[in-house]
């Protein structure tokens, strides 16, 4: 017998020279593709770490565990780690502080610098005293021959605890999670843009499109630094070529995220169970409807801040905290501050962190309901570790929610639009479509008529979706569906299946005859044609996506019938 051979992920060390005295250590995770809230890569990811030498040393940050004997072995390569003074936390997320008990063993004397925060979660990761300085917005620390740190508060990008440094002698501003992205490549820097593009949009989209109001202010934090020359950031490549453009982005599309009218506060606990990641995807489904979100830890977070944040709030989200223990001794007042802050107004939506003693969501819950704040959705249970279906599912929640507190307002826009205007446009007709596509134990489907085809060599075709759309999420660069295209007479009966509103992680395709194409997204057996698709590129437009995407294989099972045409009344909405 011939054992199956075990395929192991690829991971590599990179080591470049920034400046004469900053070097870049990057661990190149060239196979990962699920990260925090367990959305798919198509390109890998990278940890990057930084070493700064003045007359002392500074370590900014380490590396994921999985990189433990390849990290050490390549800093050992460059220096002896027992003359580095100072190692740098930018946040504790474990992907770059996987290996700091490690070190502090390596290196007893080093001096572990970062945020109250940190320094606190540290404690209960190292497991014995440390050496520690607690920074805050505008310290500073020199490291002599001009290399003064200075150090922005920047909370929520996208860890309550994060900090940047911003080195005075070179211009360097080392930043971690923000102005990064989840793509791996030889690459140093951001030289092709058009490269590296779509990951930095779907990156920001994802972690920090749910705290944008925090990117701003810690934006605002960065204008009385002196000129910035690279974005050292912590994954992907360095920001050079198009550092400034790329920056920008991120403020206009902060700015864009937060000029919603209506705010849903999202409550968490870091580092308990996977509160921090539920809580993330559900953030990240109330911003697709337009709503801005604001995040915060409550066992961080001061009690003003709590109240603060919950009156101005139309929505609250929270993950269950601890019923016990030395958790729940952290956040009770900010519990409580909360419970007193809410009003009848708002709305409430609950799901549990699954840690090892969480509070019983249904009792929590008739708290608020007895209140008389309203339920936005099902309280989400987590029986066991999530999977990519119940991130699914709660962000299909957080869409929910974003989609009831806005309907009033989309209503009047409406009514409030030319009827002339609205009626011309209504005139643009259209084919009718069912889009499918399942990755991995998630699936999703739309209704789709906004399709047209654009290439003949490739074939390929776009399609408009709504921003709000739950499926928009499986439809990005790399991932697969399949375009069902319905047959004239012989289609209400699909049409009325997938139109109707499905619940949160609720079975699409209940009671509809499918099969699965190459790929495995669901074929419906009724459909008049159908079409294998890989999605190729995305174009922004205001309140849709324009999904380009190249056809792989496709068949007719009518050749003599016609495909639907829709017709609209009005165009303003569907």
């Amino acid at each position: 017998m011939v054992a199956t051979p075990v395929k192991t992920k690829r991971l590599s060390m990179q080591v470049a020279e920034l400046t004469g005295d900053t070097t870049a250590i990057r661990s190149l995770d060239w196979d990962r593709d699920r990260f925090d809230i367990e959305f798919g890569l198509q390109n890998g990811t990278t940890y990057n770490s930084y070493l700064v030498r003045g007359e002392k040393i500074a370590l900014v940050d380490t590396s994921h565990e999985k990189f433990r004997r390849l990290y050490f072995d390549t800093l050992n390569g460059l220096i002896d780690p027992k003359t580095i003074d100072y190692l740098v936390i930018s946040h504790t997320e474990p992907d770059h502080s996987g290996l700091v008990r490690d070190f502090v063993e390596l290196v007893p004397d080093v001096t572990v610098v970062g945020s109250k925060v940190a320094i606190q979660f540290l404690e209960d990761l190292v497991h014995h005293p440390f050496q520690h300085r607690i920074v805050k917005n505008g310290d500073t620390l020199d490291l002599g021959n001009g290399h003064v740190l200075e150090f922005i508060n920047a909370p929520n990008l996208h860890w309550p605890d994060t900090i940047f440094t911003y080195d005075r002698a070179t211009g360097i501003l080392f930043t971690c999670d923000a102005f990064g992205m989840h793509y791996c490549s030889d690459d140093l820097y951001d030289e092709d843009l058009s490269v590296i593009e779509p990951d930095y949009r779907f990156y920001y989209e994802c972690l920090m499109a749910p705290n944008a109001r925090s990117v701003l202010s810690a934006m605002k934090r960065m204008e009385p630094l002196g000129e910035i020359n690279l974005v050292a950031n912590g994954h992907g490549p360095v920001l050079k070529y198009n550092r400034a453009e790329l920056m920008e982005r991120y403020r206009h599309w902060s700015q864009a995220q937060t000029k919603g009218e209506k705010t849903v506060a999202v409550f968490y606990v870091s580092d308990y169970g996977y509160s921090d990641r539920l809580s993330q995807a559900i953030a990240k489904g109330i911003v697709k409807t337009g709503v801005a979100v604001e995040t915060l830890d409550l066992k961080s977070a001061d009690p003003q801040e709590v109240k603060e944040l919950a009156s101005i709030a139309v929505g609250i989200v929270l993950g269950t905290p601890p019923a016990s223990g030395a958790h729940f001794a952290e956040i009770t007042g900010n519990l409580g501050t909360l419970l007193a802050s809410v009003s009848a107004k708002q709305s409430i939506g609950m799901f549990e962190a699954h840690g090892e003693d969480d509070e019983p969501i249904f009792p929590l819950l008739n708290k608020f309901r007895e209140i008389g704040l309203a339920k936005a959705f099902e309280p989400i249970r987590v029986p066991e570790i999530p999977t990519d279906n119940l991130y699914q599912r709660c962000e299909e929640a957080g869409t929910d929610m974003g989609q009831a507190l806005t309907q009033e307002t989309k209503v009047k826009q409406r009514r409030s639009l030319d009827t002339d205007l609205d009626k011309a446009i209504g005139r643009i007709s259209g084919g009718l479509y069912i889009i499918t596509t399942k990755k991995g134990d998630r699936s999703g489907a739309m209704v789709a008529s906004w399709v047209m085809q654009a290439s003949f060599d490739p074939p390929g075709f776009t399609v408009a979706v709504a921003k709000d759309r739950a499926i928009e999420s499986l439809l990005q660069v790399g991932d697969r569906f399949v375009l069902n295209i319905l047959e004239e007479g012989n289609y209400q009966f699909l049409m009325k299946h997938f139109l109707k509103r499905f619940g949160p992680g609720e079975d699409r395709f209940a009671g509809v005859n499918t099969r699965s194409s190459g790929h495995g997204s669901p074929i419906l057996a009724d459909a008049l044609a159908y079409l294998e698709c890989e999605v190729s590129g995305r174009l922004e437009c205001n309140d849709h996506w324009i999904v380009y995407s190249q056809v792989t294989d496709g068949r007719v099972s009518k050749p003599d019938s016609l495909t639907a045409v829709h017709h609209r009344k009005v165009g303003n909405y569907y």
